[in-house]
């Protein structure tokens, strides 16, 4: 325990969350901007698909390996590293870009894609494993999992508008800031071996996060409530440019303006749901979000008009919002501190699974039926939520009545 308090005083909250803005500030920047560079350089519609397919295959791959690094060699170590690494690559790709023709540049704008790629997910898990640490050992562990989920969602709302103003001064000043913002996150983790940063003696690998998170049917449910929530929320997101450009006769602005306001509801309910839950409780807040994401999205699927069609999914993301931070908040109670990063790895490869699958449903179902299939999943999606609260709520009644 003499341990554990030191590392936490010696790595303050405060330095936790400078250290998760930074390095998903970073991130946001870098994977808004590597698809957009090779847009402007090319114009062509179809090297701006490929770089993002080039972006986002390294990052689906990365946690094969991210959950064994950080359990193997500490967080920390791996987050301190992989910044210094993702700091390099930068600076060499300012450097190229400095120096050589059109075509070497987009070359070297899809080799840093895919990089950049690999080494924010890697980063991801890393300060994902600090912050489920330092809310394990928090009096309040949902302001903690509140916190880090708006650090997330500010900055994935905060980067393409910098980094829209960056591109201003050209790609170079983009990527040296990004550079920068690597830097800060290195220099900022901490270096000590404690609590917070040690290796496990437990080892890790996708391999042993599989095994982890088949033993545990609590966590399954919460993995495949996370998974259905994010089945529906892709659905939508796939579909938005056709529902709103198609159906409602809308321009591509009022896109951005939709998820503008939605990302906005998110932080704001993200922000009360650390003081819901110490007034309420867990289970009443996570009813409620899993309840009003439900209606939020059957109203998505059948709002008649631009108006409803924004509100609702307003509503259905500032519930996904709250929802988030109880789910977290259970996440990081359920898995073990030994082997933590490994099989957090393998429950957010399941997570993703539903996002590249609603993409090709949306792909083959004709236009006219996307109301209908928004609606069912949105159903489903009721149900496994229902069903994963229900199980949680049991196996901590359980657990409480052992003690």
């Amino acid at each position: 325990m003499c341990a554990v308090s030191a590392a936490l005083s010696s790595f303050s909250r405060p330095r936790l969350y400078a250290v998760r803005g930074s390095d998903a500030l970073a991130s946001a920047l870098i994977t808004y901007a590597v698809p957009l560079l090779v847009l402007l350089m090319t114009g062509s519609p179809a090297l701006t698909g490929l770089v993002f397919a080039v972006e986002w295959t390294p990052r689906i791959a990365a946690f094969g390996i991210a959950g064994g690094l950080a359990d193997r060699y500490g967080p920390a170590r791996v987050l301190r590293w992989g910044n210094l690494v993702r700091a390099g690559c930068l600076c060499a790709a300012a450097a190229v870009l400095l120096g050589v023709h059109d075509r070497g540049r987009t070359a070297t704008v899809l080799v840093l894609g895919a990089l950049s790629g690999l080494l924010a997910e890697i980063g991801f898990v890393a300060s994902e494993a600090l912050g489920a640490e330092a809310a394990r050992h928090a009096s309040a562990p949902h302001r903690v999992q509140a916190s880090l989920t708006g650090i997330d969602m500010g900055a994935g709302l905060a980067g393409p508008a910098l980094g829209g103003l960056l591109l201003l001064a050209g790609p170079v000043p983009l990527l040296l800031s990004v550079t920068a913002l690597a830097l800060a996150t290195s220099c900022l983790s901490p270096k000590q071996m404690g609590a917070l940063t040690a290796p496990s003696r437990a080892g890790g690998g996708l391999r042993n996060g599989w095994r982890t998170l088949c033993s545990i049917p609590a966590l399954l449910w919460l993995v495949g409530g996370l998974a259905a929530s994010n089945a529906a929320t892709g659905l939508v997101q796939a579909a938005a440019p056709i529902v709103v450009v198609e159906r409602f006769d809308e321009s591509a602005a009022h896109l951005g303006l939709v998820w503008t306001l939605a990302a906005l509801a998110s932080l704001g309910v993200v922000w009360a749901a650390q003081r819901l839950i110490s007034r309420w409780g867990t289970w009443p807040v996570g009813a409620a979000s899993a309840g009003l994401c439900t209606t939020g999205c059957v109203a998505v699927a059948v709002a008649p008009d631009f108006g409803s069609y924004a509100g609702a999914v307003a509503v259905m993301m500032a519930a996904e919002g709250g929802l988030t931070v109880v789910l977290r908040t259970l996440r990081a109670r359920l898995i073990p501190a030994s082997g933590f990063a490994s099989t957090l790895s393998a429950s957010i490869i399941c997570v993703l699974v539903p996002l590249p699958v609603a993409g090709l449903v949306v792909g083959a179902v004709p236009s006219s039926h996307l109301g209908t299939v928004v609606a069912v999943c949105s159903l489903v999606q009721g149900v496994v939520l229902g069903g994963a609260l229900w199980r949680l709520r049991t196996s901590d009644a359980r657990a409480t009545a052992a003690l």
